[in-house]
């Protein structure tokens, strides 16, 4: 996969373009992108997709939100979609202020050189989001190019959202979400040093710091996850919240995961952690052995979880 950043013309075989900030990339995006790839196949082309970032809400103010994926991860989910070029704009205000004749001709007709355009059903671009599907008809007469509009994705009776998913990971339904996504939520960071409680209780944890502080964190409570280090897939149980029990310390939301069978020394180490399924929300106990006592119950919880699974379900990643 090739990556453009901002402002290059490029020279390819009839492209063919979707178009969108594809926060989650969730099932209805690929849906999109794989009806892109199709078409270009079809017509010999090059399948291109036409993103931003920052994410346009958080460059307009509109609400304080936390994204689905970072850029790296977006861009990681991307590659393993078959795309072959990502043409990434950076996101501005003043990007933001071109009507939607401007972001046609200037941006994909002029600087990709646009022969098929595909686009979800609720698309919207150009100043104010005021171009719809019917306006980029009109637009495809005027620049010469095809355009094709692919259906919403319609899951248990609903059309699959980046809210919907955000929503359904701030109440920790990862069931939900991850059916919605069509790959397990993840997030990324690397290994950092902790109290070491964990380790004093028999449940020594490795402390997560996310490589986006803008990143999604499903609701506080304690999950069935998998860890990837260094390209290899572990159980464990992971935990994210103020570790209340704990006292005679500073309360800071922290994320640490309890890794089965594991002893190495992780610190500095980049991780990736994978949700499966949400054991319980965050509790505080009566002292340390009420919390051990139910910690123990947590990882053959989440060990008779995890081992039903014959495997990492089959995902994106």
């Amino acid at each position: 996969m090739i990556i453009i950043e901002n402002g290059e013309i490029l020279k390819l075989k009839h492209p063919v373009i979707t178009t969108g900030t594809f926060d989650g990339l969730h099932l209805g995006h690929q849906k999109v992108i794989s009806q892109t790839i199709s078409i270009a196949k079809q017509k010999n082309g090059t399948p291109v997709i036409f993103t931003f970032w920052p994410h346009p809400r958080h460059v307009l103010g509109k609400g304080t939100f936390n994204l689905l994926n970072t850029l790296e991860e977006k861009r990681l989910l991307m590659s393993r979609l078959g795309i072959e070029y990502v043409y990434c704009q950076t996101f501005t205000k003043d990007f933001a202020n071109l009507s939607s004749e401007e972001y046609i001709k200037n941006i994909l007709v002029d600087k990709i050189g646009v022969k098929t355009l595909v686009v979800g059903y609720d698309h919207q671009f150009g100043k104010e989001r005021t171009g719809k599907f019917d306006t980029l008809g009109e637009f495809a007469k005027q620049f010469d190019f095809e355009l094709h509009k692919v259906e919403a994705l319609d899951f248990n009776g609903l059309n699959v959202s980046s809210t919907k998913i955000r929503n359904a990971l701030e109440i920790g339904d990862i069931n939900q979400a991850n059916k919605m996504l069509g790959y397990d939520y993840f997030i990324s960071g690397n290994v950092v040093e902790g109290l070491k409680n964990g380790r004093k209780i028999g449940f020594p944890t490795a402390n997560i710091k996310l490589n986006d502080e803008l990143k999604l964190l499903p609701s506080n409570g304690v999950y069935a996850a998998y860890a990837e280090l260094e390209g290899i897939i572990y159980p464990g149980m992971l935990n994210i919240g103020f570790r209340p029990t704990i006292e005679n310390q500073t309360h800071k939301k922290t994320i640490e995961i309890n890794l089965f069978n594991f002893s190495r020394d992780i610190y500095n180490m980049p991780i990736r952690i994978y949700f499966i399924e949400k054991l319980r929300a965050e509790i505080k106990f009566n002292g340390l052995k009420e919390l051990t006592d139910q910690l123990k119950i947590d990882k053959e919880n989440s060990q008779k979880l995890l081992l039903s699974i014959p495997k990492m379900p089959d995902s994106l990643m």
